[in-house]
């Protein structure tokens, strides 16, 4: 390296520091204001107990999930945000029904399961069939020619989310194009308590239709050692599920105007759909409630950033993306103003930072805002922050950038009866709040916006 390459380096190792510096000296005295005032509040803990025990489950085009919409944006207007509306979407809809699943051989025993969203149903009064087990799709391939008129069900232990929510997604169409009746899956998760986990499934590809459904952990292991000892496995599966016509549903928005800038804007939100059990407490209304007090801490401290703060409360994440990609579309001449869209959406137990996606420039400066969150534990800055709903706006070029917590039981409630308010901690929520509103105040309030 010449002198030359040496200077440029020294330079910017120093503007950075400066910078960083900068950032610290500015900021830490309201940073301090924001984490102090949230030590001991319980607006968004009791708000988050409301939206719960009130309301249920909140799943795409239900009553549920309208009447929590309408007192979201009554409290939003009673807070004093602005703009405070819901913005029409039509999401599809997916309802359950009645469903069960019995083993009939070699015993009798009635099994927890819940059907997967977007399956169809069983035939009236349900199917019976022998189930074969595998592990993998290879291994389903190796035995294909003894899967037709078959339940398939598929034992595959939890690695990463992304690797095995494959078997959700995809199970049925594998299994149909062998002749299975329908399929089973392992619940997609970390930890069980006899709670199997719905969620989504992907679109069906082929002619064939059949039911799919997921099983407990402890239920999906029982009998795959059956089925390894040679026993015949007989077993009912009744299913009355179905989609209905498209209904209207709304995204929220409200905002704290920007003092400099009104025009730009830095998006905080979370999805308020929730699947049809359990309470959506950490999927996603702890992200949706957390978004909405980051702002209103800032509004109650008396802080106006030179930015617009937008909450955006997003509907249908779980089961289409409609609100996600509607946001997008109904916006999309001012995505150019868009600075950051921050989500949380991976529950809201201790924060340990964010993901971030953007330029090499803006990750400079996210660095060292970042910093300010030390006090909390949550300073550290990742690659990656797109998340469901944020991600339409990153393909249009907005930054963007997710709420890193610590998950270790995240996928033990995730799509289950057991994401209930119980399992918010007091001091984790709020520091999730701090989190977030620090970030999105400093990014807001910034001299310059953050480059893309």
């Amino acid at each position: 390296m010449n002198n030359y390459n040496i200077y440029i380096l020294i330079f910017l190792i120093l503007y950075c520091c400066a910078s960083g510096n900068d950032i610290q000296n500015k900021y830490s005295s309201d940073v301090k204001k924001i984490i102090e005032s949230l030590d001991n509040d319980s607006l968004a803990y009791n708000r988050l107990s409301y939206l719960c025990d009130m309301f249920g489950p909140r799943i795409s085009g239900s009553k549920n999930l309208e009447k929590a919409i309408d007192w979201i944006i009554k409290e939003m207007k009673s807070d004093g945000l602005s703009n405070v509306k819901g913005e029409r979407v039509k999401v599809p809809t997916w309802i359950r029904g009645e469903e069960s699943l019995r083993i009939l051989v070699p015993f009798d025993k009635k099994l927890t399961m819940l059907g997967i969203g977007g399956s169809v149903a069983t035939s009236k009064g349900g199917i019976r069939g022998e189930v074969i087990v595998v592990d993998s799709f290879d291994s389903l391939d190796k035995v294909k020619d003894k899967v037709k008129g078959k339940i398939v069900l598929y034992n595959v232990p939890f690695t990463t989310y992304g690797e095995t929510v494959q078997y959700r997604y995809d199970g049925p169409n594998y299994a149909a194009k062998y002749g299975a009746i329908a399929s089973l899956i392992r619940s997609v998760g970390t930890g069980s308590m006899d709670t199997p986990h719905t969620g989504t499934m992907g679109s069906y590809t082929g002619s064939k239709k059949i039911p799919h459904a997921a099983i407990s952990m402890e239920d999906a292991m029982m009998i795959s050692r059956l089925y390894k000892r040679g026993q015949k496995i007989v077993v009912k599966l009744n299913m009355e599920a179905k989609f209905v016509s498209d209904r209207w549903s709304r995204n929220v928005i409200a905002e704290l105007i920007g003092s400099t800038y009104p025009d730009q804007v830095v998006v905080i939100g979370g999805h308020i759909d929730s699947w049809d059990v359990g309470q959506g407490a950490h999927d996603d209304g702890g992200g949706c409630i957390a978004a909405w007090r980051a702002v209103t801490v800032i509004k109650d401290l008396g802080l106006r950033p030179k930015r617009t703060l937008r909450i955006v409360l997003w509907t249908n994440e779980e089961n289409g993306g409609r609100g996600n990609k509607n946001y997008r579309n109904e916006h999309y001449s001012e995505l150019e103003n868009h600075i950051l869209a921050i989500e949380s959406d991976g529950g809201v137990f201790s924060p340990k930072g964010f993901g971030f996606t953007g330029s090499i420039d803006a990750r400079k400066i996210v660095f060292n805002i970042a910093n300010l969150l030390d006090p909390i534990g949550a300073g550290k800055i990742t690659k990656g922050g797109r998340a469901a709903d944020i991600a339409p706006l990153n393909d249009v070029g907005v930054p963007v950038m997710s709420l890193n917590v610590d998950d270790s039981r995240y996928f033990w409630y995730h799509h289950t009866n057991a994401d209930t308010f119980d399992k918010i901690d007091f001091n984790d929520f709020n520091n999730c709040i701090a989190a977030m509103a620090i970030m999105g105040y400093v990014v807001a309030d910034m001299d310059k916006r953050l480059p893309r």
